[in-house]
């Protein structure tokens, strides 16, 4: 059983990161931002109602992406473990992914903290921005993005930090060596890749 969570700023790597680390662990990656696009794009009730969050810069509202997550941690493929990306974002929710997964018998292993300059992240979206044309990277959109993250996601740092779970791993660089970065902390706390597991 491996339960990540990837914590950091907009424009760190960790859709990147959440991809490579669930193809090199074998367990699903969960991104409330992938929910909320899929939802949109399928244009559910649920979708139509984040979009217009998500238009503005906000977050969705905990109710709504507490009930989304709680049905993808319910789905069989994470009996052996998941990695979430973009969620928890707020001490609410901390509590309630607490409460799903004690109810499970289960905690988070590992919090890694993808750490990462605000400037570079800046820049890095305004491209991706650009390249993919998306509504929701332009700089006045992204710095909103960065204040919020700041003000709602740091107090989550210090929760895992408290509890001894977390490993900041700096976000800048080439993809592969952040990668390697991530995994080499893991590593440490006993997280072995798949296939290499000692069972």
């Amino acid at each position: 059983m491996t339960r990540l969570l990837l914590i950091g700023p907009p424009g760190a790597g960790k859709g990147t990161q959440a991809a490579r680390l669930a193809e090199n662990y074998s367990i699903p990656a969960i991104s409330t931002g992938d929910i909320f696009r899929f939802n949109v794009k399928n244009e559910t009730e649920l979708g139509s109602k984040a979009k217009a969050y998500m238009d503005a810069g906000d977050n969705v509202p905990d109710s709504l992406t507490n009930a989304l997550i709680r049905d993808r941690l319910a789905e069989s493929d994470c009996d052996a473990g998941f990695l979430l990306d973009g969620y928890p974002r707020t001490t609410d929710q901390v509590r309630e992914l607490d409460e799903f997964l004690a109810g499970h018998g289960t905690a988070l292993d590992v919090v890694v903290e993808l750490v990462a300059d605000p400037d570079v992240v800046v820049e890095r979206l305004r491209k991706r921005a650009s390249e993919q044309g998306r509504s929701d990277d332009g700089e006045s959109v992204v710095r909103h993005r960065l204040e919020v993250y700041r003000d709602q996601t740091e107090p989550l740092i210090d929760v895992y930090d408290g509890r001894g779970v977390l490993v900041k791993v700096d976000a800048i660089g080439e993809i592969d060596v952040v990668t390697e970065r991530i995994t080499a902390a893991l590593a440490v706390r006993g997280i072995e890749l798949a296939g290499h597991a000692s069972h």
